[in-house]
C-alpha cells in the first residue's frame, strides 16, 4: 500500500508539472527588425509579430525593415530569401506613429513590397498620406489620397477600441491613443489570437510628465488579461536614462517613468501577477553608452520582479 501510495503522489506532482508547463506554452513568435530610436537608419523600431505555429507576420511599426530581414537571415532564423520575407512572410503593418524612424523602411521598400494592408489610426494615416505618400514626396503606394494611386497598399484606418481582424492572419487588433508630447498622439495595439495577447506601444511618455491619462485608461484595459495569464507580454519604449530632464524627454520614458506606471498597473493587478511578466525594451536611443545605463537602472529598480527583455536585431524569440 505504501509503495502504491508513492506512485500516485508522483503520479499527481507529474500531472501538475505537466499541466504547468502547458499553460506556459508560448502563444507568439517575435523577431526584431529594428530595435533602437535615434540616428541608425538600420535599426529602427520595427517587430514581426505572428503565431508562434505560423509565419503570417504583422510588423509592428517599420522604421527599417530589408536590413532587419537581412540580419534574421544572417541568423539563421529565416532560410529563405529577403524578398520573399518581404513579399510573403509580412501580411501587413501596423504604424503608431508617422514620425520617421516608425515608417521609413515602409516607404523605402513600397516598390518592392507585395500587394497588403496598413493599419493606423485615422490622425497617423492623414500624415502618411498627406507628407509621404502623395504622389510628391514618394509615389502613392496607397488606395487612398493624392497623386496617382498605384494600389498595392489599402490603408485602413483603426477605430479605438474597435476590434479589426488582420488580413490573412488569424490575428486581431484594437487600438488605443497614447500621448506623444501632448497633444500629439501615438498609438498602443493589442493583438490577439485565440485567446492570446500581446501588446505593443509606439513611443509614449508618462502621464504625469504628458498631463494625460492614456496610460492610465489602458492599464484599466489590459489589466483583466494580465491577472487571467492572457496577456504575453508588453512591448514598451524606454528611450533615455534617469539622467534626463523632463523638459527634454520629447514625450519618451526613462526607467524611473516606466516603473512608475508599471507599479500604477500592478494595483489593478496584484503584484503577483506582474511576477515574471515579460516586458520587451524598445526605443533605447543614442550614445551606446546610454544602452547599458537603462539596463542596469531597469534592473535596479525592478521591485515587481517582472522580467525586462532587451530585443536584438535579427534575433527570434517568443511569448
Amino acid at each position: 500500500m505504501v509503495i502504491l501510495k508513492k506512485i500516485w503522489i508522483c503520479l499527481v506532482l507529474l500531472s501538475v508539472s505537466a499541466f504547468a508547463q502547458k499553460g506556459q506554452k508560448t502563444a507568439f513568435q517575435v523577431v526584431p527588425l529594428g530595435v533602437k530610436g535615434g540616428i541608425d537608419e538600420k535599426n529602427l523600431s520595427a517587430y514581426l509579430l505572428a503565431p508562434s505555429n505560423a509565419t503570417d507576420f504583422i510588423c509592428l511599426d517599420a522604421g527599417t525593415i530589408h536590413a532587419g530581414i537581412e540580419k534574421a537571415i544572417e541568423n539563421k532564423v529565416f532560410k529563405i530569401p529577403s524578398e520573399v520575407v518581404l513579399k510573403k512572410y509580412i501580411k501587413g503593418y501596423l504604424i503608431s506613429h508617422a514620425h520617421l524612424d516608425h515608417v521609413s523602411g515602409l516607404i523605402l521598400n513600397s516598390p518592392a513590397d507585395s500587394s497588403k494592408t496598413v493599419y493606423a489610426t485615422n490622425s497617423c494615416m492623414e500624415m502618411m498620406k498627406q507628407h509621404y505618400f502623395n504622389g510628391q514626396t514618394w509615389a502613392n503606394f496607397g488606395d487612398e489620397g493624392n497623386g496617382y494611386l498605384i494600389k498595392k497598399y489599402h490603408f485602413q484606418t483603426l477605430n479605438p477600441k474597435e476590434e479589426t481582424r488582420i488580413t490573412s492572419t488569424t490575428m486581431t487588433v484594437k487600438a488605443f491613443p497614447l500621448s506623444h508630447v501632448n497633444p500629439f498622439e501615438s498609438t498602443a495595439f493589442l493583438i490577439k489570437n485565440g485567446e492570446a495577447y500581446a501588446l505593443y506601444l509606439g513611443d509614449t511618455g508618462c502621464d504625469a510628465v504628458e498631463k494625460s491619462n492614456k496610460l492610465s485608461l489602458l492599464w484599466t484595459e489590459i489589466a483583466p488579461l494580465i491577472k487571467n495569464k492572457q496577456l504575453k507580454g508588453i512591448f514598451i519604449e524606454v528611450s533615455f536614462p534617469n539622467e534626463q530632464p523632463d523638459s527634454l524627454l520629447f514625450g519618451h520614458l526613462t526607467p524611473n517613468y516606466l516603473l512608475k506606471e508599471l507599479r500604477a498597473l500592478s494595483e489593478l493587478t496584484g503584484k503577483n501577477p506582474l511576477k515574471g511578466f515579460k516586458i520587451i525594451i524598445t526605443h533605447m536611443k543614442p550614445p551606446v553608452e546610454n544602452y547599458a545605463k537603462i539596463k542596469t537602472q531597469l534592473k535596479k529598480q525592478n521591485d515587481l520582479d517582472v522580467q525586462f527583455i532587451f530585443p536584438e536585431q535579427g534575433k527570434r524569440f517568443e511569448l
